[in-house]
């Protein structure tokens, strides 16, 4: 504590002056500085907290900001994620020598929130055993040493094909899952003389305290079981109609609502749904699993996401969570094959991995329906929100929703129908600098929620299927309708309603300093709320 100074007058005297000469000082610097000052230029975030906001000037042009893509070369499938010591790692199918040659391979990177990445290199090499280059597969830690490679070995199942022949082979890791050892017996599922017959997906079944795999097979999902990994006996398939070629299939058991004691089996695979007027993406049903067939009750299947390019998703659960059974992850690949080598990306190709969602099981009028939702990770990249007035949007006007100030960013829109005059439809428009957009719409006739990126940079010298318009059925109560929109360099990601219904598209603007505005069509739209979040770049660690 300071001690009490002793009260003299000629020291009261000399302060009193002082603190007049302060107090002259700080009002002349006010005068003189009336007029406001220079703020931060509009198109820019200050930094804060650590976070940088604009990507590097290094940067080729699309190089998302908060998405994961390969420093070089070519990326597609994802591979589901595993937990081990306090790490997540992840793998992608890669090519170093595309576009000259052909052939993919295990790529790993690894993380802690899914957010922020580090390039880990090649983990499973390409034409290294006889059998071909390295094709989808599963990875799982065998905690209790199953197959032999001593306990918590990290094992993969994967297709290889060579000679136009795909069989599946098993690669072993004993350092964590950084590099893998071909089993000598390899493969250890050979053909049986069909085409299409890959992408084993590898489940713990701890019921009956076995191992089962899916495997595509054309049309059909084959179920596997094993006691050791390495031997797999057949014991039914799923068959699907009207979905093309099976691919990536997925099994697990959610609980509905957060209820332990309403549980239900989910079997998902990527499909082409053209024959539904829809594109490639992610479908499944809810039923029941005997630990040799799954059977559901549902005459057609539900699709996790409705955009254009959410393919090969991978689902997941956290090890971490106290209730396994009430939320999973999910990741896909940002692309489609019907464009997938055109799009304009400079030092990398084929596309992005999308934003990981957070999955829950919700009863939407009697019928288990998977919601997604971005991860509450992606918050802590988040500045500072630009929030609009609540506002009410006449017949066929705009009216402005702000101003984006990074280059990628976030939306939150609560709007609703006017109950004097309805708006029939509501367009969110998100403007580049040189006249493209891309437009995110509700049409409260149809109750139908859709996407629209005929309108961006690079519509016009795309195949036809890339502007056609991306909808899904999205019943609103009281026209009232929420949106979370996720925008980066190269994609759009829409969540509408808690995640009832989601689109993810490539989709791409000149990146910073974004328009975004409101229409509303036939009538009136109230803006209950408009926020608009700067998200953080989360540069991945190269190597």
């Amino acid at each position: 504590m300071t001690k009490p100074q002793p009260k003299k007058t000629k020291k009261l005297i000399a302060i009193a002056v002082l603190c007049a000469l302060v107090l002259g000082t700080v009002v002349s610097w006010q005068i003189l500085n009336s007029t406001p000052q220079a703020s931060v230029p509009e198109e820019t975030q200050p930094p804060q907290d650590g976070l940088t906001f604009q990507r590097s000037a290094s940067w080729s042009e699309y190089r998302p900001a908060t998405h994961l893509t390969p420093n070089s070369h070519w990326m597609n499938d994802p591979q589901r994620p595993f937990f081990l010591d306090g790490v997540w790692h992840f793998y992608y199918l890669y090519n170093a020598d595309y576009p000259e040659g052909n052939g993919t391979e295990w790529y790993h990177a690894t993380s802690t929130d899914f957010i922020h990445w580090k390039d880990e290199g090649v983990a499973i090499e390409k034409y290294k055993n006889g059998l071909g280059d390295i094709w989808t597969g599963s990875a799982v830690v065998d905690s209790e040493n199953t197959a032999g490679f001593g306990k918590n070995a990290v094992v993969s199942l994967v297709t290889q094909q060579v000679d136009g022949v795909q069989r599946q082979s098993l690669f072993y890791s004993t350092d964590g899952g950084y590099s893998f050892t071909s089993y000598e017996g390899n493969p250890v599922m050979d053909n049986p003389g069909v085409e299409a017959w890959r992408d084993p997906k590898i489940v713990w079944d701890k019921e009956r305290n076995q191992w089962l795999m899916l495997l595509a097979e054309g049309s059909k999902v084959g179920f596997y079981t094993s006691s050791d990994l390495k031997s797999w006996n057949y014991q039914s398939g799923f068959e699907t109609t009207g979905l093309g070629i099976v691919e990536c299939p997925d099994l697990f058991q959610m609980s509905v609502d957060g209820d332990p004691e309403r549980t239900t089996w989910v079997l998902g695979i990527s499909a082409n749904g053209a024959e539904s007027g829809r594109t490639t993406g992610y479908t499944y049903w809810t039923g029941s699993f005997d630990g040799k067939n799954f059977s559901t009750d549902q005459n057609d299947p539900r699709w996790l996401d409705a955009g254009s390019d959410f393919y090969a998703a991978v689902t997941w659960d956290d090890p971490q969570a106290q209730d396994q059974l009430t939320h999973r992850y999910a990741m896909g690949w940002m692309n489609n094959w019907a464009y997938a080598g055109e799009l304009p990306l400079s030092d990398w190709s084929g596309g992005t991995m999308s934003t990981v969602r957070q999955l829950s099981l919700r009863d939407v009028d009697g019928q288990a329906q998977l919601f997604s939702e971005p991860i509450p990770a992606l918050n802590e990249l988040e500045g500072q929100p630009e929030t609009s007035d609540p506002q009410s949007v006449t017949a066929d006007q705009s009216a402005s929703l702000g101003k984006a100030t990074s280059d990628a960013y976030r939306l939150h829109i609560d709007l609703s129908q006017d109950k004097n005059a309805p708006s029939e439809e509501t367009l969110v428009e998100l403007n580049d600098a040189h006249g493209a957009k891309v437009t995110v719409g509700y049409n409260f006739n149809e109750q139908k929620l859709f996407l629209n990126r005929g309108e961006d940079k690079i519509a016009g010298s795309m195949p036809d299927l890339y502007r056609e318009i991306r909808s899904e059925q999205l019943p609103v109560h009281d026209g009232q309708l929420a949106l979370d929109i996720v925008v980066d360099t190269t994609s759009v990601e829409v969540f509408a309603q808690d995640g009832e219904v989601s689109l993810s598209s490539n989709a791409f603007l000149t990146p910073g300093g974004h328009e975004v505005t409101l229409k509303s069509l036939g009538g009136t739209t109230d803006v209950r709320e408009s926020k608009t979040t700067p998200l953080a770049v989360a540069e991945t660690q190269r190597q």
